[in-house]
C-alpha cells in the first residue's frame, strides 16, 4: 500500500496565519498558537483603530479652523452656526485644509459668511 501524507489542509492554513504575523516580535510570527493569539487582538485593534481615527481627525479640523477663524475675530461655534445659516456646504475637512493651505481663500469664506 503507498503512503499517505496528511495534513495538507491543516499545513496551508498555519502557513496563511503565519504569513499574517510576518514582523510581529518573539514566537508570535512563528509558533502557532501564540501567533493565532496575537492575531485575534490586533485585528480588533485594527477594526477599533479605523473608528478612532475618524474621531481623531475630526477634532483636528476643529482646532484647524477654530485657530484659523480666531484671526478673523470669529470662533468655530459661530463660524459653523452662520455657514449653516448661509447654507454652505463646506464640510470640516475642506475647511481645516482651506484654513491650512490656502488662507487667502479662507479669508474670502469668512468675508461673504459676515455678510
Amino acid at each position: 500500500m503507498p503512503r499517505v501524507k496528511r495534513g495538507k489542509i491543516q499545513n496551508k492554513k498555519r502557513r496563511a496565519l503565519l504569513k499574517h504575523t510576518k514582523g510581529f516580535r518573539w514566537g508570535r510570527k512563528s509558533k502557532e498558537r501564540a501567533a493565532k493569539e496575537a492575531l485575534l487582538h490586533a485585528w480588533s485593534r485594527a477594526f477599533r483603530g479605523r473608528k478612532e481615527k475618524k474621531r481623531v481627525y475630526r477634532k483636528l479640523w476643529n482646532v484647524r479652523i477654530n485657530a484659523a477663524s480666531r484671526t478673523h475675530e470669529l470662533s468655530y461655534s459661530k463660524l459653523i452656526a452662520l455657514l449653516k445659516a448661509k447654507k454652505i456646504k463646506l464640510d470640516r475637512k475642506i475647511l481645516a485644509d482651506l484654513a491650512k493651505n490656502e488662507p487667502k481663500v479662507f479669508a474670502k469664506v469668512m468675508e461673504f459668511v459676515r455678510k
